[in-house]
């Protein structure tokens, strides 16, 4: 199971807006650069709104980030879209067997291991910011 794409589509939303900052960043140009429909990307901007990364204003197309480039991790990002809940990016079967060895302590011996690799991969999230993704794909 993958993690939403709302994450890599919302990056792409933001990198979109700041190197697009005299131009007007509507749904419909944006959606046309991530190649979905524009729906899509009023969904995910509301969400980014919510969050306080973007300013957007109702009837006037176009968005502006509300914080620097600097300022704006790719954890915040994760957090924004709602990627995945606290401690739920791996999910872990229910209901195993208590009268089988393994079914019995699956869920102990395994959930603080994916605890580790999500804190772990969010950590990596908290140390890029969206100025590191500008001006990667700005030298590319």
């Amino acid at each position: 199971m993958a993690i939403s794409s709302r994450f890599a589509v919302s990056i792409h939303i933001l990198t979109l807006i700041e190197l697009n900052k005299e131009g007007t960043s509507s749904s419909e140009f944006l959606s046309s650069s991530v190649n979905t429909n524009p729906a899509v990307i009023r969904k995910i901007m509301s969400m980014l709104k919510k969050a306080g990364l973007i300013e957007v204003s109702p009837g006037i197309a176009g968005a502006k980030l509300t914080k620097e480039l600097s300022d704006i991790t790719l954890f915040d990002v994760y957090k924004a879209v709602n990627v995945v809940h606290e401690n739920g990016l791996f999910s872990i079967h229910d209901n195993p067997n208590p009268d089988c060895l393994v079914g019995k302590n699956i869920q102990q011996t395994i959930e603080p291991i994916f605890l580790a690799a999500q804190s772990a991969m969010e950590e990596i999230f908290k140390n890029v910011t969206l100025n590191d993704v500008v001006k990667d794909i700005a030298d590319k």
